[in-house]
């Protein structure tokens, strides 16, 4: 399937990825993961301009394709089906091989580690929305034999590319505390992360925005995703129903900024069934958590507490819609605070990190708090740099009091700490602050 010509095809992070994994010698098959509508299709389509031969078999447009996998699940008898219901060539080296919706049939992922020990010189690359349910139905899934790459929606660098902000980008990169932006293009990137926040990074709504110029445009593109969203609720699982999904999904976004409230979520329903509907929205890549550590020691994830956790949506422009922000009020107002109490920051900082790390890996998020009679103290974020772990605090302000975080640097022994506010790059004693936009400045210096 050709790419749309009437849509300019946007630069992402994952092309290079894609680019490098095409390149390796005896790959293995490469998985690719991610929410729905984040642009997996679109940017393997474009990585399949670089073959002779592309195949696509979507099993959730074409489900007779299934049975292509059924029974002998030999890589070479396999494709031999493949080049005769496709018309295409299948040849190692030329030939591109994408199974689009693989969730749809389980012999299709089961299949996938016997192209690494049968077909390594195969370029074959499988996708899907709703894999971490599928995955669960398979006891033994291709461990060492099959590579996952997660993708997410459009981070702030390559929303600033696809608007061809080239040079501010570069600009970006390469400031720091000792070599700040200057004023005026840091207030042209503050009114660019502003519009961010409005649109968010899902690509079909960015590329809206492309041709519209006005963030105030795309409200219909976002209503749209999130009716697709709501429809695939009643495919997750049978015993939660779509209904309570939609309650649950609807109350992340209210509770953003804050430890998530079960009870406060819906009302009249088992905290248990609460629960199961918020880790289906999780393993869908729908909402991000993070969850709270001890922070006394690497890994983070050592001494977790998963009775207490934050809960993000994956986009800022699906949660201003849900939330009922208004826009005028984001786009003018210098104070964030104001503005749903800052969360949308908040959710922008948390979306950044986890766009901005391993994509290799499903990563995770943390954060640190001290419930203790007249001292307790919150650390919006964890991080960690070698052998520390960094304290990030997000103040959706210009400045702010940084108590909590002198109290976790002197609690827990650790150097320095991060501060992501409207502010320019710049150093206060061991707290290096960020402007809100350069989250990937902090995450690129401590990969």
């Amino acid at each position: 399937m050709p790419l749309n010509k009437t849509r300019t095809y946007l630069t992402r992070q994952i092309d290079s990825k894609l680019s490098a994994w095409g390149d390796e010698k005896n790959r293995k098959p490469l998985l690719l993961r991610g929410a729905r509508q984040v642009g997996k299709s679109y940017s393997v389509r474009n990585f399949a301009r670089k073959f002779e031969h592309f195949i696509e078999i979507n099993f959730e447009e074409k489900p007779e394709a299934a049975e292509l996998f059924s029974g002998n699940l030999t890589p070479s008898h396999i494709c031999e089906n493949i080049s005769i219901y496709s018309g295409k060539p299948v040849i190692p080296g030329k030939t591109l091989l994408f199974l689009d919706e693989i969730q749809q049939c389980i012999p299709a992922i089961s299949s996938l580690r016997f192209f690494y020990e049968q077909m390594p010189d195969l370029h074959l690359i499988a996708a899907g929305s709703l894999l971490e349910f599928a995955l669960e139905e398979i006891p033994s899934f291709g461990v060492g034999r099959i590579r996952s790459l997660f993708m997410y929606p459009f981070s702030f660098d390559e929303f600033l590319l696809s608007v061809n902000e080239h040079d501010l980008l570069h600009l970006k990169k390469n400031a720091s505390a000792e070599k700040p932006i200057p004023q005026i293009f840091h207030n042209k990137l503050i009114e660019y992360f502003k519009k961010f926040l409005i649109t968010g990074g899902m690509p079909e709504v960015v590329s809206e925005f492309i041709n519209k110029k006005e963030a105030a445009e795309i409200q219909m593109p976002l209503d749209d995703l999130l009716i697709s969203f709501r429809n695939d609720f009643a495919k997750y699982r049978k015993r939660v129903a779509s209904s309570l999904l939609l309650e649950v999904f609807e109350a992340v976004a209210r509770q953003t900024g804050g430890k998530f409230v079960y009870r406060k979520a819906v009302t009249d329903i088992h905290i248990k069934q609460i629960k199961e509907a918020v880790e289906l929205l999780v393993m869908a890549g729908l909402v991000l958590p993070a969850t709270h550590s001890d922070a006394n020691g690497i890994p983070l994830g050592a001494e977790v507490n998963h009775k207490k956790r934050k809960l993000f949506l994956l986009d800022s422009g699906l949660h201003q819609r849900i939330a009922g922000l208004n826009l005028s009020d984001v786009i003018l107002n210098k104070d964030f605070n104001s503005i749903n109490k800052g969360s949308l920051s908040e959710l922008f900082v948390a979306t950044e990190i986890v766009k901005y790390s391993d994509p290799f890996r499903q990563n995770n998020l943390y954060y640190w708090q001290r419930e203790v009679s007249g001292s307790n103290a919150e650390i919006d974020f964890l991080a960690q740099d070698g052998e520390y772990i960094v304290p990030i605090e997000v103040k959706s302000s210009g400045s702010g009091s940084m108590q909590s975080m002198y109290a976790f640097l002197k609690e827990k022994k650790q150097p320095y700490g991060v501060r992501f506010s409207f502010e320019n790059f710049s150093e206060v004693n061991n707290i290096r602050i960020f402007p809100i936009y350069a989250v990937s400045n902090f995450t690129n210096r401590i990969s």
